[in-house]
């Protein structure tokens, strides 16, 4: 009987729906035509551009912390594309500027103390009304176990999803929206992985000797023929300026 029940609850369950381009749940959400966006942690500012080739009358501000990255965004300009050096808890821009702002995969990466800090400077250069899109990576699933191995966000996505709550209570924010859906993540090989993981601007990642071999050890337990398939569980919450 109880693995009929079981059965009968995996039948009935919502199934989380497969989304590649986040474009996509973004242009569901919030009306895109004419926006003056914002996007926090812009980094290479591919779905920034994306969205600019998909409404024309749009524009874009990139923010961006890694020195690096932001070099690469200057030496590959676009029109209605603007680049800025700095994070989302200083952001040297005047108040109510922009319509819609962005935080894609990088809210927990602002430092811990200053999350809330963050989220007042983006309610600064928000018009009144105006949209906090904030998409972040939940701490499960198959890929998550091999990433935690060298890089362990635990601690800093549940600050991020916590530092949400806090500005929803501050009464600054409504809670408009929570959608989940995951991203398919696929790579080669191991070197493909580890190319693309850990020779990453931002970070000083050394992985080397025995945690490497560790971290190819977990990973080789999803590689097929075919390469290493994932899905990378997401979580957007959707604030309005109150």
């Amino acid at each position: 009987m109880k693995h009929e029940a079981n059965l009968a609850e995996s039948a009935t369950a919502p199934r989380v729906r497969i989304e590649r381009d986040e474009l996509v749940i973004l242009n569901e959400l919030v009306p895109l035509e004419a926006q003056n966006v914002i996007e926090l942690g812009c980094g290479n500012a591919r779905l920034a551009r994306q969205l600019l080739g998909c409404f024309p009358r749009c524009r874009v501000t990139g923010l961006e912390v890694d020195a690096v990255q932001h070099a690469k965004n200057l030496a590959a300009p676009a029109e209605r594309l603007t680049f800025v050096a700095a994070g989302a808890q200083a952001i040297p821009l005047p108040d109510a500027q922009f319509d819609l702002a962005l935080m894609l995969k990088s809210l927990h990466h602002v430092p811990l103390e200053a999350m809330d800090t963050a989220f007042a400077e983006v309610h600064r250069v928000l018009r009144p009304g105006g949209w906090l899109y904030v998409s972040e990576p939940v701490y499960a699933g198959a890929l998550n176990e091999v990433t935690r191995l060298f890089n362990d966000e635990g601690t800093v996505r549940a600050a991020a999803q916590a530092a949400v709550n806090r500005a929803v209570a501050s009464g600054r924010w409504r809670r408009e929206a929570d959608v989940h859906f995951d991203v398919p993540v696929a790579y080669t090989d191991f070197a493909d992985f580890a190319q693309r993981m850990f020779t990453v601007t931002y970070a000083d990642r050394q992985v080397g000797g025995a945690l490497r071999e560790q971290v190819r050890e977990a990973f080789e337990r999803h590689a097929t023929p075919q390469g290493a398939r994932f899905t990378r569980p997401m979580h957007v919450t959707l604030l309005r300026s109150a």
